[in-house]
C-alpha cells in the first residue's frame, strides 16, 4: 500500500522548499498550483509519519512489557491506533479526480412542471449558495433567466475556494455529486385545490478552467449580441449588450446578458465556456479510456433522476446511495452535509474497491 510514499515525501519536501522561496510566489498562478499540490500532499506526509512513530511506540512498549504489565496495554492501544492510520492512509491514498480542486461553474435550469419548475430552480438556487454561504465559500450569480413569478428559468453561479482545500474539501470534489436531475413533490403555489405535484429541475457542475485547462482559438469563436430582456420577455436593456458566443468545432454555446456591458458579458460567457469545454473534455476521455475507473456515483446519467425533495413528508432522498432523512426544511436551507458526504464516501469505496 505504501510503495509510492517515498516518492510522495520527497515531492512534498521539494514542494515545501520552492513555497518558501520569494520568487516563487511573483507568479501568483503558480504558486497557486504548487500551493493545492502542497495542501493536497500534507495529511498524507502526517498520516504516514504518524503511522511510523506508532510502529516504534509498540516496539518499545512491548521490549517494556516484560518488566511493566502496564505497558502491555499500552502496546495493544497503539496496536489498535496504527489499524487506525493505516485504514487512514489506504483513503488518502485513492486516486483522486484531478479537478477535485477546482472552483466550480454551477448551472440550475427548470425542466418539467413550467412555473413550478422555475420556482423549484429558485429554491435549490437559495439551498447552494447558503450551502456556500456556510462553507466559507464565495459566489457570484454570472447569468440568470428569471422567471415571471420570481423563480429561474436557467442560472449559472461561480462557486469559489477561498485559499487552498484539503484533500476532498474542494468546491467540485463537493458538489460534482449534485450534477443530475432533481425532483420535487409539493403542493405549488397556484395550485388552488391542494393537490401534490411533482415536477423537476437539472443541476449542472462544471470544474471551472483556467486559460491552460482549455486552448481556445479566436477564429473558432462566433460572437452574436442581442438585446437582454427579463421575465416574460419584456426588455431590460435598450442596447444590444447580451453576448452569445459559439464554439464552432464543437457546437458548444455560451451566452450572458446579466451585466450591463457587452465586454463584461463577453467576459462572463467566456467562462462558461470554458467550463463547458473542459467538461466535453473530461467526459471525451472517459469515454476513450474504457480501463478506466467509474465509481457507482459517478456513472450515473446525468438525465437519470438523482434526488427527491418531498414536501408533504420534510423528507429528501438520494437515489444513487440509498440516503434518506427527514430534514428536508434544514437541507432547503444549506444543510447538505450529510447528504454530500454520502455520496462522497460511496464514491471512496468505490475507488478502493478498484483500487485493490
Amino acid at each position: 500500500m505504501f510503495e509510492a510514499m517515498d516518492e510522495l515525501l520527497a515531492e512534498h519536501a521539494d514542494l515545501e522548499r520552492r513555497l518558501a522561496d520569494p520568487q516563487v510566489h511573483a507568479d501568483q498562478s503558480r504558486a497557486r498550483t504548487l500551493g493545492r499540490r502542497y495542501a493536497e500532499l500534507s495529511p498524507i506526509v502526517d498520516t504516514y509519519r504518524s503511522w511510523l512513530r506508532t510502529g516504534d511506540d509498540i516496539a518499545t512498549a512491548r521490549e517494556l512489557a516484560s518488566e511493566d504489565p502496564d505497558f502491555a496495554a499500552e502496546a495493544d492501544e497503539q496496536e489498535r491506533r496504527r489499524d487506525e492510520l493505516a485504514d487512514k492512509l489506504r483513503h488518502l491514498l485513492v486516486p483522486r479526480d484531478p479537478a477535485d480542486d477546482k472552483d466550480v461553474i454551477l448551472e440550475i435550469k427548470a425542466g418539467e412542471g413550467g412555473d413550478e419548475s422555475a420556482l423549484f430552480a429558485g429554491d435549490l438556487l437559495r439551498m447552494y449558495l447558503r450551502y456556500a454561504e456556510r462553507a466559507g465559500w464565495k459566489t457570484e450569480v454570472i447569468d440568470a433567466n428569471e422567471s415571471d413569478l420570481g423563480g429561474y428559468k436557467d442560472v449559472s453561479v461561480a462557486v469559489k475556494y477561498k485559499g487552498s482545500p484539503a484533500p476532498g474539501e474542494g468546491v467540485f470534489a463537493r458538489l460534482k455529486f449534485e450534477g443530475g436531475v432533481h425532483r420535487v413533490q409539493r403542493v405549488p403555489a397556484t395550485e388552488s385545490q391542494g393537490r401534490i405535484h411533482t415536477s423537476a429541475a437539472g443541476v449542472l457542475v462544471l470544474p471551472e478552467a483556467e486559460d491552460i485547462d482549455v486552448e481556445i482559438n479566436p477564429n473558432d469563436l462566433r460572437v452574436d449580441v442581442y438585446r437582454s430582456s427579463g421575465p416574460g420577455g419584456q426588455s431590460v436593456n435598450t442596447t444590444d449588450s447580451a453576448v452569445r458566443i459559439t464554439h464552432l468545432p464543437t457546437g458548444v454555446v455560451a451566452s450572458c446578458q446579466n451585466e450591463k456591458s457587452q465586454l463584461q458579458n463577453k467576459e462572463q460567457a467566456m467562462r462558461i465556456l470554458r467550463a463547458r469545454l473542459l467538461a466535453a473534455a473530461r467526459e471525451e476521455a472517459d469515454k476513450e479510456a474504457a480501463d478506466a475507473r467509474r465509481s457507482q456515483v459517478r456513472t450515473v446519467d446525468r438525465s437519470e433522476r438523482i434526488r427527491t425533495y418531498n414536501f408533504p413528508e420534510n423528507r429528501i432522498s438520494d437515489h444513487r446511495v440509498g440516503y434518506k432523512a427527514y430534514n428536508l426544511d434544514q437541507v432547503l436551507d444549506g444543510d447538505l452535509d450529510a447528504v454530500v458526504q454520502a455520496c462522497a464516501d460511496a464514491d471512496t469505496e468505490a475507488r478502493l474497491a478498484l483500487s485493490g
